[in-house]
């Protein structure tokens, strides 16, 4: 199977994605958020910086749940119709 190339929009829900994981990760470790989502520090790091702005709904329910942040929001964020990131809790 051949995946098709992202278009622009899916690129910049990535990057609203990322943001979000970033600034609700705050302080904590990189790698302690990444293993308690199950994923590789490397995996998350693309992901909080654009350069994977379409990860698997698992990686997004485990990431989800690691911060805390309900899946709803995410997939809000992710939509473009999401909270200003200083909601996030």
């Amino acid at each position: 199977m051949v995946r098709q190339p992202l278009t622009p929009e899916q690129i910049e829900a990535g990057r609203r994605l990322g943001a979000l994981l970033r600034h609700a990760r705050a302080g904590r470790d990189l790698a302690e958020v990444a293993h308690a989502a199950g994923i590789s520090p490397e995996t998350l790091r693309k992901i909080e910086t654009g350069r994977l702005p379409s990860p698997g709904f698992g990686t997004i329910v485990c990431l989800g749940e690691a911060l805390n942040v309900p899946v709803q929001e995410l997939a809000a964020t992710w939509r473009g119709n999401d909270l200003p990131l200083e909601a996030v809790s």
